[in-house]
Parts: structure tokens; C-alpha cells; sequence
């Protein structure tokens, strides 16, 4: 039978608690700094391999064609690092080509040529690393880097030490507090009791909104959803309707302007279709950008017409453009896609007619901008105007004041999306009945101005030679050979990625291999891609697609990438690209 009342053998229990705790707080401690240690030198070590292995690739050349001096100017290099306290190259013959050490230092041996090591020993980090090239040992590499002495290392674990005692201080105070806290749970335990009715009200009534708040989102989410399916379905099908009536009337009709129009109406309606789709890919931001530097005033001059037919005949379109603009670099695409959402909103606010105004000027940036001079493109109606209390919304995605059928919603926010990937801003001035003003700021480009490869008539380049074209649907792998034709190349066609490279493996003669990026089989246009990359280092390869998220990979490892759906110029333009 204990001879402790009760609160002391608690307290007691307590006690014993408090000091099993601070234990195993200091063994914590212990081990953070023991496994600190560790993974500080396997990150020293991992950092001076890297390095190690950079300068044994730059030095690869110097020594391939015996440059000592581009191999000293390489380890010269290296004494920016102030933890490198020597490092050396030596040659096939371990000879020493380039080499420092810092006073007190000297150069490091080269014990076993083309060995790959990391050693820890007195103090220091040697690291030794093999130069080679096409299977061909060239050399190697040593760099000896300092390692901090422990007594410098511990200190950074000195606030961990003072917390970890604030830690124990902590938990003794807890045990001696531990009582009280008892008791006053006890008392809070009673007072609970008396507030259980009331919190139970409490949570039903929290939960009854937080079932409104959901369903307040799931209707918002649904009313989203039916703006953009209406207007895209209406859009879609109107651009099926002009395509369609197109097509039967060309074959109807032997007079060649009649054939003429009705295949402009036709490419017309393709247009707008890609266009559509630019804009949705814009909305998700996952549509890769293909910037080219441009000057805006002739390429807003050139869109004139394309303004005034996306207009009604009651609206006069009028271009204020400043000499001597300075280049922008953009996706021109998206940039012309922007330019007409502008235009056709403005349209859309003028129902009885009046004027559009393009201006463009040089201005310095405003703030928000990293650069220094940018150029604006400045877009007024005189319209109905915007109701003030709607002006902060209207570049949100699916917003729309227009009827269900007439718009999306995606209108203003490709212009902002356009804006903000270009590295600029777009603002909106307006009030009602005195019509609005769109201002498109856009950084200076200090870039040469984009040449496109065309001939001196405008028209696509002739060339010739033999290209692989690698196309599952049977439909596009037509109309892509004609164009192919058309520009001069022969062509044999793969139905997928494994079939090319059967073509490959024969020894085939090809200067460019023309494949879509997604296909089926085990082996798609990417992997196509690599291989080709791989197998033959100097035959171009040019990859086609219309999902933007691959596309988004294929830019990612540096290949060329023509978007779906392309035009004959557009084509030789990007053939004459890839192969230089």
C-alpha cells in the first residue's frame, strides 16, 4: 500500500514524464546534428561532383585539340569558388595541362588517371573525374575543395541547442503545471456541459450554410459551363454552316472568281475555327507561345481589312498609327486574336454604327512593368459604354453581358491572358454612353525583327528533297503530301512512329522527317522525335500538333513545333527553319 496521498504520487508520475521527456529531447538533438552532418557532406559532395563534372565537360575540347590555353582560361574559372582550393586538367599521357592552387595549397596528383572519385580525407574534398569524348579517354580532372571545420559547423546548430533547452525548461514547467491544469479542465468540463445545447444549434446552422455556399458554387460552376458550351456550340456550327455551303458551291461553279470567293469564305471559316481554338487554349494557358519580333504599326496596317470584315458596313474603322514604332515581341496569333476580340466587342456596343480607332504610340511603361518603353495600342468605340460597377469584371473568364448564343465570355480575358504572357498590362476606360477605351501596353523588344522565308512574289518557297512524313489519318496525310508537292519535296508516308523508324533503320535518305505528334501505337511523334535526335544527330525533324499540352513538351526539349491547323506558308516557313 502506498504511503503518498494521491496529488504526490501524481506528481510524482509527473515528475518522472517531465524527465523521460527531456531525454528524449536531447537524444533528438543529438541525432538532427549527427544526420545534419551527414547530409551536409553528401550535398558538398554531390555540389563538388557537379562541378567537377562541368569542368570536365568544358576542358573536353581544349583537350581533343591540345588548346592549354582554353584549358587554363576553364580552370581560371573555377577560382570563383572560394571553397575550390586547387584544381588541375591532365592529359591522356597524365601530363598537367592547366592548373592553380591558393597559397598554402598545392596542385592536386593524378594518382590513378581516369579514375571517378570523392574522397574525404584530412580536412578536405577530392574530387576526381574522367574527360572523354566518343568513348575516347581524353584526360581527367581533380579539384580539392575546403570542408568547414567542425567547431564552425556546430555553430549553426547553436539556436537548435538554446531551443531545445528552452524545449525542457518547457516541459518541467508542464509537469509542475499539469495539476492546476487538471483542475481547471474539471471546471471547463462543467461549463461545457452547459454550452453543449447551445454549440449544437451553432453547428447546424453552420452547416446548413456551408450546404448553401456549395451549392451556390455548383450553380455558378454550371451557369459557366452552359455560357461556354452554348457559344462555342453556336460558333462551331456557324463556321460548319459557311464551310459546308462553301464546299457545295465550289462544286457547282466553274467560274473562277466565283471560285476564287468562295474559297477566300471557306478559308475564312477554318480561320475563325483555329482562332476559336487559340482563344479557348489562351483561357486554360496551356497553348505554347511562338513570339516573333514585329513592328505593330504595319502589322496592325495589314489587318485593316480582316478589321473591317469582322465589322458591320455601319461601323468605319480608322488607324492612328505613329511613326517609327518600336518593335514587340508577341505571339502573333494571339496578338491578331486580341485585336479582333477588341474589335468585335467594340462592334457588339455600337448596334446603330459609328467609329472604331486603332492608335498606336510609344510611351514609357507604367508601373508593373520591368521594362522602360513599351508601346500602346489603344482600341475606342463610341459605343453604349460599361456600367461602372461591371468594369472590374469584365476581363474575368465567361463573363458576359450579351445574350446566350452572342459570346462566351473568353473575349476579354484571351486579351488579358495575351497581355500579361507578353509581359505587359491591359486596362479598360469606359462610361455609359460615351463608349470605351481599351489600352494593350506592350514592352520594347531590343531584338532584330522577325524575317519570314518567303520568295520575292509572296508566295511559299520552292526547294526540293525527300521528306518522311509520319501521319495516322489518312485525311490529313493527303492534303499535307499535296502541299509537300506543292512546294517542291517528295514524300514517303508513315502511318506511325514505329514504321519510320523501320524506314530509318533501312538507311532511307531523308532531309526531314515531318510527323504528327500524337498517334497511336507505342511509339508517338515525341519519342519519334528523340530517337531520330539519337540515331541520326543531323536530320531535321519538324513535329506537328493541335493539343497544346503537347506541344508545351515538345518546346520544352527544344524541338521544332508547327500548331495545327497550318496554311501552305506556313508550312515552307517552318521547313526552311528547321533546316536552316
Amino acid at each position: 500500500m502506498s504511503l503518498l496521498s494521491p496529488e504526490l504520487s501524481a506528481s510524482s508520475r509527473l515528475s518522472r514524464l517531465a524527465l523521460v521527456c527531456v531525454v528524449m529531447l536531447i537524444s533528438a538533438g543529438l541525432l538532427v546534428v549527427v544526420v545534419g552532418e551527414r547530409n551536409e557532406r553528401v550535398q558538398l559532395a554531390r555540389e563538388a561532383g557537379a562541378q567537377a563534372d562541368l569542368l570536365a565537360q568544358a576542358v573536353r575540347g581544349a583537350l581533343a585539340f591540345d588548346d592549354a590555353a582554353t584549358a587554363r582560361d576553364y580552370v581560371d574559372a573555377v577560382q570563383v569558388n572560394g571553397d575550390v582550393l586547387a584544381a588541375a586538367v591532365f592529359d591522356s599521357k597524365n601530363r598537367l595541362v592547366a592548373g592553380f592552387a591558393r597559397p598554402g595549397e598545392v596542385l592536386p596528383m593524378n594518382n590513378q588517371p581516369g579514375a571517378r572519385a570523392t574522397v574525404f580525407r584530412d580536412g578536405r574534398l577530392r574530387v576526381a573525374r574522367p574527360v572523354s569524348q566518343a568513348g575516347q579517354a581524353l584526360g581527367s580532372v581533380r579539384i580539392i575543395l575546403t570542408e568547414r571545420p567542425l567547431a564552425q559547423r556546430l555553430t549553426r546548430y547553436a539556436g537548435f541547442s538554446l531551443i531545445l533547452g528552452l524545449a525542457a525548461l518547457v516541459v518541467l514547467v508542464l509537469g509542475v503545471a499539469q495539476g492546476a491544469l487538471r483542475r481547471a479542465n474539471v471546471q471547463l468540463a462543467e461549463r461545457a456541459r452547459d454550452l453543449a445545447l447551445a454549440n449544437s444549434a451553432l453547428q447546424a446552422e453552420i452547416q446548413e450554410r456551408a450546404r448553401a455556399e456549395e451549392a451556390l458554387r455548383q450553380s455558378q460552376k454550371m451557369e459557366a459551363i452552359g455560357r461556354l458550351t452554348g457559344g462555342i456550340a453556336h460558333d462551331f456550327n456557324n463556321l460548319l454552316m459557311a464551310t459546308s455551303s462553301g464546299v457545295d458551291l465550289l462544286e457547282r461553279t466553274s467560274d473562277p472568281d466565283r471560285r476564287r470567293q468562295l474559297s477566300e469564305g471557306v478559308r475564312q471559316a477554318i480561320d475563325r475555327g483555329a482562332a476559336l481554338t487559340r482563344r479557348l487554349l489562351a483561357f486554360s494557358r496551356t497553348a505554347p507561345l511562338q513570339t516573333q519580333v514585329v513592328d505593330l504599326g504595319a502589322q496592325v496596317e495589314s489587318m485593316r481589312i480582316l478589321l473591317e470584315r469582322s465589322l458591320r458596313e455601319d461601323i468605319e474603322v480608322r488607324l492612328e498609327l505613329e511613326p517609327d514604332l518600336w518593335p514587340v515581341e508577341v505571339d502573333l496569333g494571339e496578338f491578331e486574336l486580341a485585336l479582333i476580340n477588341l474589335a468585335v466587342n467594340a462592334r457588339d456596343a455600337m448596334p446603330n454604327g459609328g467609329w472604331l480607332t486603332v492608335r498606336a504610340e510609344n510611351r514609357a511603361c507604367p508601373d508593373g512593368v520591368e521594362a522602360a518603353d513599351c508601346v500602346a495600342l489603344i482600341v475606342s468605340d463610341t459605343g453604349e459604354g460599361i456600367d461602372p460597377n461591371l468594369l472590374t469584371r469584365v476581363f474575368e473568364p465567361f463573363f458576359t453581358t450579351k445574350e446566350v448564343g452572342r459570346g462566351t465570355g473568353l473575349g476579354l480575358s484571351q486579351v488579358y491572358g495575351f497581355a500579361r504572357s507578353s509581359g505587359g498590362q491591359v486596362s479598360i476606360v469606359s462610361e455609359l454612353g460615351q463608349g470605351a477605351t481599351v489600352s494593350l501596353i506592350l514592352p520594347r523588344s531590343q531584338k532584330p525583327l522577325t524575317l519570314a522565308a518567303r520568295a520575292p512574289d509572296g508566295r511559299p518557297a520552292q526547294t526540293d528533297g525527300r521528306v518522311l512524313l509520319v501521319e495516322d489519318d489518312d485525311a490529313v496525310a493527303e492534303g499535307v503530301g499535296h502541299m509537300l508537292r506543292d512546294l517542291g519535296y517528295s514524300y514517303v508516308r508513315a502511318y506511325g512512329g514505329a514504321e519510320a523508324l523501320r524506314h530509318l533503320e533501312r538507311g532511307e535518305a531523308f532531309d526531314l522527317v515531318l510527323t504528327d505528334m500524337v498517334m497511336p501505337g507505342g511509339v508517338d511523334g515525341l519519342t519519334l522525335a528523340r530517337e531520330v535526335r539519337r540515331k541520326r544527330p543531323g536530320l531535321p525533324v519538324l513535329l506537328t500538333t493541335g493539343y497544346s499540352e503537347t506541344a508545351a513538351t515538345a518546346r520544352g526539349e527544344d524541338f521544332q513545333l508547327l500548331s495545327k491547323p497550318y496554311r501552305l506558308n506556313a508550312l515552307s516557313e517552318a521547313i526552311q527553319r528547321v533546316r536552316g
